[in-house]
């Protein structure tokens, strides 16, 4: 039998139908209320001609109608596409011209994100804004369940990553791929029907959507926040009982830095999960003693649907023999392979050596929306999934990522690839030629640095440029630090030579 999203609220309706599924902003639905209205939205959505295949796009800071939609899109088989809220209108009308929705729902303070290119996109039938217009759009849906039977290697959510050359690229995730959310959930997070879990991630992340999904397909309770407000967690934890969270470190520091937080009462909290960076010893000693719960370092991304390696609570010990394995973003899930694979003679590399992580896992991407080239050279034949990270691993099986072949800046557990930010710096007139390289940033872990070389008899400001930036791309991609240089470090056959920078350029 064949697992789809939908599949998650119609058992659960089922079984335990006035069970708490979903809190936010003080609101609770029961799993028979979000399946009401998400097969609600299902019928509106057919009658505005979407069909299987078809692709809804959302635009908005978290809501419950993520949720909702992402059943009602699973009960017709179409394809939800989740926008960033924090990309540009440039950004969001490239997304949108490659993604090709018939129906866009945006929130309204996203209104303002949308150009004309966006809103004039050809096939695009509707824009419904979120609020009063949706909800009476809604309603007009019975909700009665399409009952619509997905296939496996079938698309269900469609989520953007950017790429080296700076194009978004779609990720294609399928019912197959998550499927394994319940896995997850049920055997690694160790969530079940009583399990509480407070979600702040941004949902068109996979950390969101992924992460997001997990309590609820066990039958638990989730409750969602519309952004991080380390405030609000707190008071969320203690009002509703979380058991379960996810957060970057930098959200843990901030967390731990909120007044008040030692005296909340945070003893239902289970587990916390980390991802994007590896927890350093001072701040995991001061959050274990402060929040009292159990830790797990997940890695993962878009293109493997969540996560694929663990660090488990029982490897965090800061004071302990073992106490080097914090280094270490643990080992692949049971049903994930994982090779280190040496980049010149394309073979396993020897235990401790540097190489690129390959993994081959149910999980795994169906590819890259319109791009089959970008696919064929990420997925290689026999399944396995280039992930462009380097790690070595340690005879355990321990991954210990040690650089990025990406060269990806991951600020606030944000990932930002240079080459996007060099494009749009290149733009400028007054630019000949810049590199864009990450540096050690106190409360973001990273910040991108731009080392600029002017062209001849030009002048401008550094905070000039980076308001150029601003104008084209999202606040937190764009350069926090720009500096000017004569030249670039090259090599005989002209590439840029970052790692010279990071030498000569690495501080902010």
């Amino acid at each position: 039998m064949s697992f789809t999203l939908a599949d998650i609220i119609r058992r659960h309706a089922a079984d335990t139908p006035n069970a708490p599924a979903l809190t936010f902003e003080g609101v609770t639905w029961s799993f028979e209320q979000l399946h009401a209205l998400s097969s609600q939205s299902a019928n509106a959505l057919h009658v505005e001609g979407v069909r299987a295949g078809d692709r809804v796009a959302l635009l908005t800071r978290n809501r419950a109608e993520f949720y909702e939609l992402i059943f009602a899109c699973s009960k017709i088989g179409a394809i939800l596409v989740g926008l960033n809220w924090r990309l540009a209108p440039p950004e969001i009308a490239a997304i949108m011209a490659d993604a090709r929705p018939t129906v866009l729902i945006v929130g309204s303070t996203e209104q303002s994100m949308l150009n004309e290119a966006s809103r004039q996109l050809p096939g695009l039938r509707r824009i419904i804004g979120l609020g009063e217009e949706y909800d009476a759009w809604r309603a007009a849906g019975p909700a009665s369940d399409p009952g619509h039977a997905g296939q496996p290697d079938d698309v269900t959510l469609l989520l953007y990553t950017s790429g080296t050359t700076g194009l978004p690229k779609g990720v294609m995730l399928t019912n197959s791929g998550m499927s394994f959310t319940l896995r997850l959930g049920a055997e690694s997070w160790g969530m079940g029907r009583d399990s509480v879990n407070l979600v702040a991630m941004p949902m068109f992340h996979i950390g969101g959507s992924g992460y997001g999904m997990s309590t609820m397909a066990v039958g638990g309770h989730t409750v969602l926040m519309r952004e991080v407000n380390t405030a609000q967690a707190i008071a969320n934890i203690e009002r509703y009982r979380v058991t379960h969270t996810f957060f970057v470190p930098a959200v843990v520091q901030a967390l731990l830095e909120t007044p008040g937080v030692e005296q909340a009462d945070l003893s239902s909290m289970q587990l916390l999960m980390y991802g994007a960076s590896p927890i350093g010893d001072v701040l995991l000693n001061r959050a274990l003693k402060v929040l009292r719960c159990r830790f797990m370092q997940a890695y993962g991304m878009t293109e493997t649907s969540g996560t694929i390696v663990v660090l488990v609570p029982e490897d965090h010990d800061p004071g302990g023999e073992r106490a080097g394995l914090l280094r270490s973003c643990g080992r692949a899930m049971p049903w994930v392979e994982l090779r280190i694979i040496d980049p010149t003679t394309l073979g396993d590399a020897p235990t401790g050596s540097v190489g690129e992580i390959w993994v081959r896992s149910g999980m795994v991407m169906r590819g890259y929306w319109n791009k089959p080239d970008a696919t064929a050279q990420t997925i290689l034949p026999g399944g396995w999934l280039r992930t462009g990270d380097a790690a070595y691993q340690d005879a355990e099986g321990y991954v210990y990522l040690f650089d990025r072949f990406k060269d990806m800046i991951i600020s606030g557990g944000e990932n930002i690839y240079p080459a996007e930010v060099e494009n749009a710096l290149s733009g400028h007139p007054a630019i000949q030629e810049v590199a864009v390289i990450g540096v050690p940033h106190a409360r973001w872990g990273e910040t991108p640095k731009a080392v600029v070389v002017l062209r001849p008899g030009h002048e401008v400001q550094a905070q000039a440029l980076i308001d150029y930036v601003r104008e084209r791309l999202a606040h937190y991609k764009c350069p926090t630090v720009l500096v000017f240089a004569d030249s670039l470090p090259r090599n005989a056959s002209g590439k840029l030579l970052k790692r010279e920078l990071r030498i000569s350029h690495g501080q902010a």
